[in-house]
């Protein structure tokens, strides 16, 4: 793969992981709301012992467990992004590493054939 090419993925790979790390924070946020709603609303339903404030409970429960999936996958496709970033980084230093064309002939041919 080329060097350009591999620089274009990096920044793509870097754009979409700032993205994703803030989506990652709006995401906790409303972990703890939907935590803290559904926790409140189980409350309510003890108390209240109704139908009702059992209905409340457990669509309260659902969003939170719904949020807590999202925020997972996120973790999820972040780490996935980040491994990613580490190989096209490998790949670059290779690519950095390994001898360029005119340096590619040994000394010894370039002085045997004349030229310096």
């Amino acid at each position: 793969m080329s060097r350009s090419l591999i620089e274009r993925r990096l920044t793509d790979v870097a754009e979409r992981l700032k993205q994703l790390r803030f989506d990652l924070g709006v995401a906790d946020e409303q972990v703890t709301h939907f935590s803290e709603e559904a926790e409140d609303a189980r409350l309510r339903s003890l108390v209240s012992e109704t139908p009702l404030a059992e209905h409340e409970h457990r669509d309260a429960a659902r969003h939170a467990a719904v949020s807590a999936r999202s925020r997972e996958d996120l973790v999820v496709e972040i780490a996935r992004l980040e491994a990613l970033q580490d190989d096209l980084l490998d790949q670059l230093l290779d690519l950095d590493a390994s001898p360029s064309l005119p340096d590619a002939v040994p000394t010894e041919a370039r002085s045997a054939d004349g030229s310096s």
